[in-house]
């Protein structure tokens, strides 16, 4: 099969947490990337998400990443108490 690659980055502007850390994480820049298969059975088209991933500087070692697995939901709702903190100052 086929598979492409999507990277984007998303910036948290406060501590967060994300399901599969065992942690805070701290506020940043995050490089996000999502790979997708080709589905050839169909007459159009059609890409099925793979996998999505995070990938986190170790504080510890600034120059080391840690790579996870993630549920794009839980990135998404993440990022919008993000939004909320921003736009109110404190938590929803």
């Amino acid at each position: 099969m086929m598979t492409r690659s999507h990277s984007k980055t998303v910036v948290f502007s406060h501590p967060f947490e994300l399901k599969g850390f065992g942690r805070v994480l701290p506020p940043g820049d995050y490089r996000v990337v999502t790979e997708e298969e080709l589905i050839l059975k169909l007459l159009f088209p059609v890409y099925r998400r793979i996998s999505t991933v995070i990938h986190v500087t170790l504080e510890a070692y600034n120059a080391s990443m840690e790579v996870a697995a993630i549920d794009p939901r839980d990135l998404q709702e993440a990022l919008d108490r993000d939004v909320g903190l921003v736009a109110t100052g404190r938590p929803k």
